[in-house]
């Protein structure tokens, strides 16, 4: 009974529903299933970068404005996904948006129109809009309180096993396939994607009431401007950003090119690297959603930690002379990919300080930081690279130069969450909730427990 006890508990608040039996599993497994297949939608046009430039007869600009407008749909669209995700539910979303990228998937598989395949990369960002958002809300709806911090990091890891399939076994299929059969075969994945999520996923447990909200068109914008001016949705908006963006324009655009134009690293062994991506992140998470747990008071100072992982590696490649060592490249995408769980805990301080029924939107807003932080950093390394080689022939001391920008621009995010986490305390100070000073915390050795 004792070990029963720890993997399910009650919630009084939910007329003692039990939390986290073998059902909620279940519907996390699937949730996560989707979310691994929108991450290998969203991610196969970044390992096929080349081929793309022969099917559609351009250039290496205009094929990333395919990953630009993508990233760009996503995030703009992350608040009315988070406004249908408050007002229908997860299994709904999630459907919706397998469909969106199976069509967008299928439609880019046939054509070698430029204007029609920026339509399919379109909507395949707007239904991956619609995915991870969904997928967390389930997590605290499913799971008691102790869990959710865990889960809502294994969830985002776990999902970027889909990074791996577009790396290893969608390029593979690219080469000895073509074109076409690849991206069909993606369509019928998240076609499988959407299936699952119709017949598994539930918004909440039997007997528990689904918190809706009623949009009202006419008090949309008091209600965003509610979300978005607490402090907590803002904090949680400079985490993800911070944390997230550079794994985002490394994994998704410049990653891979910068490996094999920029280092002169084999396609094998940087697709060898870029799964590195996922394998850190799958360790560096767990650990991350325990030490959040334990120490709930102390989330961003953990992420401010984490962000030297990622700052070091970036400035000494900057200034490194000639080649990398692999040493350092390993390093340096293992600080990217432990960002991306540290971005995650973004996620909890919405979750704490919000009501249930507005947390759709304030993930959504959240989830906005990254995406919008790792758009803003493809353009502006494209925009480096395009000038100190306007013909296109791209190497290693332009891709240098160009990933300088992503230095300011970690100041300025990192300046962004000490102002609002500031503001945020001030206002759990005002209910009584009061963040110890360090030195106090270190004195009483409660830093084990807080």
């Amino acid at each position: 009974m004792q070990g029963r006890s720890r993997a399910t508990t009650t919630d009084p608040e939910r007329g003692g529903v039990r939390l986290g039996g073998t059902r909620a599993y279940v519907v996390w497994v699937a949730a996560v299933l989707a979310y691994s297949m929108a991450v290998l939608q969203r991610t196969t046009m970044g390992v096929s970068g080349l081929e793309a430039t022969e099917r559609f007869g351009t250039s290496a600009t205009i094929v990333s404005t395919f990953v630009v407008l993508q990233l760009l749909v996503y995030a703009l669209a992350q608040i009315p996904a988070g406004l249908l995700l408050d007002r229908y539910g997860s299994r709904v979303t999630l459907t919706a948006g397998a469909i969106l990228m199976a069509l967008g998937q299928l439609l880019i598989s046939q054509t070698d129109l430029v204007s029609v395949a920026i339509v399919a990369r379109i909507v395949v960002g707007a239904g991956d809009a619609l995915t991870f958002s969904s997928a967390v809300r389930l997590v605290p709806a499913w799971f008691p309180a102790s869990k959710v911090p865990i889960l809502t990091q294994l969830t985002g890891i776990l999902g970027q096993v889909g990074q791996i399939a577009s790396a290893v076994p969608f390029v593979a299929v690219l080469t000895v396939a073509g074109w076409g059969t690849a991206f069909s075969a993606a369509a019928g994945v998240s076609a499988c994607a959407a299936l699952l999520a119709l017949l598994v996923v539930r918004a909440s447990p039997a007997g528990v009431p689904r918190p809706r909200t009623k949009q009202n068109l006419t008090r949309i914008p008091l209600v965003l401007g509610r979300i978005i001016k607490h402090p907590a949705t803002q904090l949680g908006f400079f985490t993800h950003f911070t944390a997230g963006f550079t794994g985002i324009a490394f994994s998704m655009m410049w990653g891979y090119p910068y490996l094999t134009a920029g280092e002169g690293l084999s396609r094998p062994a940087a697709s060898a690297i870029m799964t590195v991506l996922v394998v850190v992140s799958i360790i560096a998470g767990p650990a991350i959603g325990a030490l959040t747990t334990r120490h709930p008071l102390r989330r961003s100072s953990l992420v401010l930690v984490i962000l030297a992982t990622i700052v070091v590696p970036l400035v000494a490649l900057v200034l490194w002379p000639g080649p990398a060592p692999i040493w350092l490249l390993l390093f340096l995408v293992a600080g990217f990919s432990i960002g991306g769980p540290a971005s995650s805990v973004g996620f909890d301080f919405p979750r704490t300080d919000l009501a249930k029924h507005r947390l759709g939107t304030a993930t959504g807003m959240v989830i906005m930081g990254g995406f919008l932080g790792g758009l803003i950093s493809i353009l502006l390394i494209g925009m480096v690279l395009d000038l100190m080689r306007p013909d296109g022939n791209y190497d290693l001391v332009a891709f240098r130069t160009a990933f300088a920008v992503q230095i300011p621009m970690l100041l300025i995010g990192t300046a962004g969450m000490l102002i609002t986490r500031r503001r945020l305390r001030r206002r759990m100070a005002a209910t009584g909730k009061v963040v110890p000073p360090w030195r106090d915390v270190w004195r009483n050795g409660r830093w084990r427990r807080i």
